[in-house]
């Protein structure tokens, strides 16, 4: 039997038992596989967008026909955003998946939720704007600040499975989903829970874009949404906002293997930190130093990496400095591949997705190429930048990293379970 100890004795072996998640290429792995396969993008041009002025983008990634099934009545969507739905029903497919729903460890304290993303509802946002421009409370109920804060999704999964466990609710950016899995690895290694909810959600919204627009970071291919984002590409002009939800469930090994839990992955590594210089310029060194850490808790070498899932967003700055601290660890030899090529930037929820394709393309030995990344920008370093086609790769260990506004850095460590 696995030992449940992890080989530095500090603390207890965490292992992905349940996965799920909506994307813009797709609601489940043989969906989001195909597309990835084909070089198909979700990317596409926004028209409902011409009506903001000033906003230069028109490019976003929304997630198609998504539907709730009929027990999500209209009593418990109430309180529910558009990302929150998203979130309580990838939540209730990985639960599904891990053999948890309805299981009594969900209400027995043991099971916690660590999930993010970077804000609520926009429409509640809006609701509570015309409060403040309009002198008037017309328009607000009892649930909208619910709908509006940045933590909805982890208290509606929580209400709608009653979860009694811990809450750490992880708002920050494009961070907000890679920080949710790993306050949850921490939690479960140090025996805090048994097991977790893991992940993150957002929701496309034009306020969204606006974001990136007003930094001038987006991009406005508007004509070619098939063209762009272009991660590490030359002709690079910015990235595009998408959408999402995805959910891991994380569990204590022993705990695990006792109720016979399907097993896709160990979470060996978690690194996490911040530049403390500047807000929206990213610092290349502790990029790398996150990389490190995460490597370190893993007690792993840069060699026995085998793929790097790359944050790669398609800014000018973003890209140059992660690709260099990447080449720092790795030197130019770990194949490496942005998934926001095909999705966009779905920011809350991008770590959860991120994480959850690398552990299944680990598991099927076939990883993503970049999508429209013809030429690489020779600002960027030279690393192994999968292109043109997916590329058959058998690793064992593979590294997702992200890095948020606010000098945010993550980096995961996942391991193939065989």
């Amino acid at each position: 039997m696995e030992s449940a100890q992890r080989k530095d004795g500090l603390g207890r072996r965490v292992v992905i038992t349940g996965m799920a998640g909506f994307s813009p290429i797709g609601h489940d792995w043989a969906a989001i596989r195909d597309r990835l396969e084909r070089m198909q993008t979700g990317v596409q041009h926004m028209p409902n967008w011409d009506e903001y002025e000033g906003l230069n983008t028109r490019l976003g990634a929304p997630v198609q026909d998504f539907a709730l099934p009929r027990h999500y009545t209209r009593r418990v969507l109430r309180s529910m955003g558009r990302g929150a739905q998203m979130a309580t029903r990838a939540t209730e497919l990985a639960l599904t998946d891990a053999g948890l729903l309805d299981h009594p460890l969900l209400t027995s304290g043991d099971l916690g939720i660590a999930y993010g993303s970077s804000a609520g509802e926009p429409d509640a946002v809006a609701d509570f704007g015309n409060m403040l421009l309009n002198k008037s409370t017309d328009g607000l109920n009892a649930n909208s600040y619910i709908r509006m804060m940045a933590h909805t999704a982890a208290v509606n999964i929580g209400v709608y499975f009653g979860i009694r466990g811990r809450i750490h609710t992880t708002s920050s950016a494009c961070t907000s989903g890679s920080q949710g899995i790993g306050y949850a690895y921490e939690a479960i290694r140090f025996g805090r829970q048994k097991a977790m909810v893991a992940g993150g959600c957002e929701e496309l919204s034009a306020s969204e874009a606006a974001v990136f627009d007003t930094l001038f970071a987006t991009s406005t291919r508007n004509d070619a949404p098939h063209t762009s984002p272009r991660p590490f590409d030359a002709k690079r002009d910015g990235l595009v906002v998408g959408e999402g939800a995805g959910t891991l469930i994380l569990e204590d090994l022993e705990h695990a293997l006792a109720r016979g839990a399907p097993i896709y992955a160990e979470l060996l590594g978690f690194g996490t930190n911040s530049d403390g210089r500047h807000v929206t310029q990213p610092d290349a060194q502790m990029m790398e130093q996150a990389i490190r850490m995460a490597l370190t808790d893993a007690q792993l070498s840069p060699e026995q990496i085998g793929y790097v899932s790359a944050h790669g967003t398609a800014t000018n700055l973003g890209d140059i400095a992660e690709s260099q601290a990447t080449h720092a660890v790795f030197g130019g030899k770990t194949p490496i591949s942005a998934m926001k090529s095909f999705t966009g930037h779905t920011l809350g929820a991008c770590g959860a997705l991120e994480a959850w394709a690398a552990i299944e393309m680990a598991r099927d030995g076939r990883f993503h190429a970049c999508a429209n990344l013809d030429e690489v920008d020779p600002a960027c370093a030279a690393l192994d930048y999968i292109t043109g086609e997916s590329r058959s790769i058998d690793c064992q260990y593979v590294m997702s990293n992200n890095f948020a506004f606010g000098g945010i850095n993550t980096s995961l460590v996942l391991g193939r379970w065989d």
